[in-house]
């Protein structure tokens, strides 16, 4: 079925380093496969163990449920959980619901964790697109099967989401419409009746949220909600960063700077 679809694209996961894998590096989307890889790749090269997961089930429990086998199967739990834009809310609800399995999460350019900051979204990538752009986005973000649909449609994401970046690591990325199709909605949903946050309250391992100023999710939108249903947790924002930190050329280093800190 429809679940299988990205498995036959890509591998379950990719790796990065040697086994045991002690970093676990996951995805936005729901739906988007590989975007991140970049991130990963480098991590690897600096000499970490990383485990690049790929979620294929069409609900939010099963995506998590997706992750823990994964971690399970992969890795010498507790590991160090990275979660980039959806991936991050995905890592709050591993988090939550199986400790045992995280020893500390740093969540990336999360989505904003209340609904009332959404509309921010919307507003700044307007300002950053031309009507034309924002058309062929809408138009390519429900057909982008094929590589260079998703390519284009993650060059004119960046544009809105990108402060000033290195374009020399060009992700390989699967964008599978059926899945966002069946998890966003839900997990939309947990954002809206506050049982994201609810779940958040819950998590015992440190918890380090990093954004970009240029994000257009506003930082706000995570800063605030967290601090209320976290006190521990800890918030940097980064000057000059759009949504993916490790792209941004003059962000990366204090990006990687930070990741390392927890890493170690």
């Amino acid at each position: 079925g429809d679940d299988h679809k990205m498995c036959k694209l890509l591998k379950a996961v990719r790796q990065y380093g040697k086994a045991p894998w002690r970093v676990v590096m996951h995805q936005g989307g729901p739906g988007g496969a590989g975007e991140a890889e970049p991130f990963a790749r480098e991590l690897g090269h600096m000499g970490y163990d990383v485990l690049e997961p790929f979620q294929t089930r069409q609900s939010v429990g099963g995506q998590v449920d997706e992750l823990r086998s994964q971690i399970e199967q992969y890795c010498e739990p507790p590991v160090l959980v990275i979660g980039w834009s959806w991936g991050a809310w995905l890592g709050c609800l591993l988090a939550a619901q199986h400790e045992d399995l995280v020893r500390a999460l740093i969540l990336v350019g999360s989505g904003p964790l209340e609904a009332r900051y959404t509309e921010a979204i919307r507003t700044t990538k307007k300002v950053r697109l031309s009507d034309e752009e924002q058309a062929e986005l809408l138009t390519l973000r429900s057909m982008a099967e094929s590589p260079t649909d998703a390519a284009r449609f993650i060059e004119l994401s960046d544009m809105a989401d990108t402060y000033s970046r290195d374009t020399s690591a060009q992700p390989n990325v699967v964008f599978d419409e059926v899945i966002h199709k069946a998890v966003w909605p839900e997990a939309d949903g947990m954002r809206k009746d506050g049982s994201l946050l609810e779940a958040i309250s819950t998590i015992r391992c440190p918890v380090l949220a990093i954004h970009g100023d240029y994000d257009p999710r506003p930082s706000e939108g995570v800063r605030l909600p967290l601090q209320a249903a976290l006190p521990s947790a800890e918030f940097v924002e980064i000057k000059r960063c759009g949504h993916k930190p490790w792209q941004e050329i003059y962000a990366k280093d204090e990006f990687y700077r930070l990741v390392e800190k927890t890493i170690t």
